[in-house]
C-alpha cells in the first residue's frame, strides 16, 4: 500500500463527511446521503434501527460510498467498495456522536441509535474528475 496514497484518502476522510452511501434494495441500487466518521480506513454512519438502510444490509452486506469537498467540482474525491456491518458498542456510538444527529436519533443512549461500519474492500481516489482512479 502506497502511503502517499493513503494520506491522500485519509485528508478526505478527515475534511469531508458528507457523502453518499449506496445499498442494493430488492435487487436495485439505493442511494442517500450520509454523515461519514472513521478510524484510519474504516468508515462508521450513524442511523436509526427502522431505517431501510439497516434492512437492506441485513440482506446484503456490500455497499458503495461517495466522498468529495461538496462545494468544488474539481477537487479530489474517493469512491469506496466496503462490507456493511451493525455496530453497537456504547463506546464508539459515543465517540461519533454530535448534535447534528438529533434530527434522526434523540441521544447516544436512544435504543434506535446504531452505527454502520464500512470496511472497505476497495478505494478509489480521484485526484480529479476524468482522471485515471488509483487503487488502495
Amino acid at each position: 500500500m502506497s502511503e502517499a496514497l493513503k494520506e491522500h484518502v485519509l485528508s478526505i476522510l478527515n475534511n469531508y463527511k458528507v457523502g453518499t452511501l449506496a445499498t442494493i434494495r430488492n435487487d436495485q441500487p439505493f442511494s442517500r446521503f450520509m454523515m461519514f466518521f472513521h478510524e484510519e480506513l474504516v468508515l462508521y454512519t450513524a442511523t436509526n434501527k427502522e431505517t431501510h438502510k439497516a434492512e437492506d444490509i441485513e440482506k446484503n452486506p456490500h455497499v458503495h460510498i461517495l466522498l468529495r469537498k461538496e462545494d468544488s467540482w474539481n477537487s479530489p474525491y474517493v469512491e469506496i467498495e466496503a462490507e456493511a456491518t451493525v455496530e453497537e458498542t456504547k463506546a464508539l456510538k459515543e465517540k461519533f456522536w454530535n448534535e447534528q444527529l438529533k434530527e434522526w436519533i434523540d441521544s447516544p443512549e436512544d435504543p434506535n441509535y446504531l452505527l454502520l461500519q464500512l470496511t472497505p474492500k476497495k478505494i478509489y481516489y480521484y485526484e480529479k474528475p476524468g482522471s485515471k482512479a488509483q487503487v488502495l
